[in-house]
Order: structure tokens, then sequence, then C-alpha cells
């Protein structure tokens, strides 16, 4: 069985509900549902329209607003200046497939990492501890075993 794309209405008062919960959710949550991987589509409650595109830009303005934005200025300058150009349509199709071999690119290297490193920094560092625990004992017995060994002085001897 296909899961069908989730709806979500958006009512005038720009309230977002959730047809497959029925309760209101949040831009935050409408971003969650992005991070999930959910399929979704946002929709004008009295419409039909599809607002999808307009919340996903919200969602995007909203954290380029906070911390450390994604787009730098000259970036967002680049792609303004793509709209009514000749390669605008181009451009979308580019963009979209660039970050898919980018995102691709990032699974395959953390997925490389993993098999380096393990399954958890934890056994990481477990295995460099015990490697150089074991190199340490190592060290030591080559250390004493090399050390000139002091004569013993013999139980009648005295010192002088």
């Amino acid at each position: 069985m296909t899961k069908s794309t989730r709806i979500i209405k958006k009512y005038p008062n720009r309230r977002l509900y959730d047809t497959e919960i029925s309760s209101y959710i949040t831009v935050d949550e409408v971003r969650q549902l992005v991070v999930d991987g959910e399929d979704f589509e946002v929709r004008d409650a009295k419409t039909g329209e599809d607002l999808t595109r307009t919340v996903l830009l919200q969602i995007i303005s909203e954290h380029e607003e906070k911390g450390q934005p994604l787009f730098s200025t000259k970036l967002l300058s680049q792609l303004i200046r793509f709209y009514g150009d000749s390669l605008q349509g181009f451009m979308g199709s580019y963009l979209e497939r660039s970050m898919q071999v980018f995102l691709d690119q990032q699974t395959q290297f953390r997925s490389q990492m993993n098999n380096i490193l393990g399954q958890t920094p934890w056994s990481v560092l477990n295995d460099m501890t015990e490697r150089n625990l074991e190199l340490w004992k190592q060290m030591q017995s080559k250390f004493i075993g090399e050390a000139p060994l002091k004569a013993q002085p013999k139980p009648g001897d005295r010192k002088r």
C-alpha cells in the first residue's frame, strides 16, 4: 500500500491544520515534516490553491534570520538575477539535481566514516585506549628489559 500525500490546510487566520492527525500545527512542525522526509502539501482551506512553496519559503526565511545563514547575500543576489532570464527554467532543475548529488555524496561519506570508525565514537575511543595501553605495556617491558641490572647486595655485604 502506498502512502498518500499528507494534506495541511492553511486558513485565513494563518493557522495550519494537519488533516492526517486532525490537529492544528505550527510552522516549526511543518519544518519537522520536511526534516523527516514526509510527503505533504499545504493547501488553502477555501480555494484549494497549493501553498506548499510559500510555506517552505517562509520556513527558509525564518531560519535565515536566525543564527548562521545558509545563503550568503552574494548567492541570493545571483539567484535573483536568474528571475526573468532565459535560463530561469534550467536553473531550478540544475539546483535541484546539484542538491541531490550533494546529499548522495554526504550519505556516502557518512557511510564510509561509519565503516572506518565503527559503530559509535565510544567504540573508537575504546579501541584507541586499548591500543595505547598495549603499546604502553610493550614500551615498559622493553624499557625494563633493557635497563642494566644493578648489583644486588649480598646478605653479608655492608655499605662502605
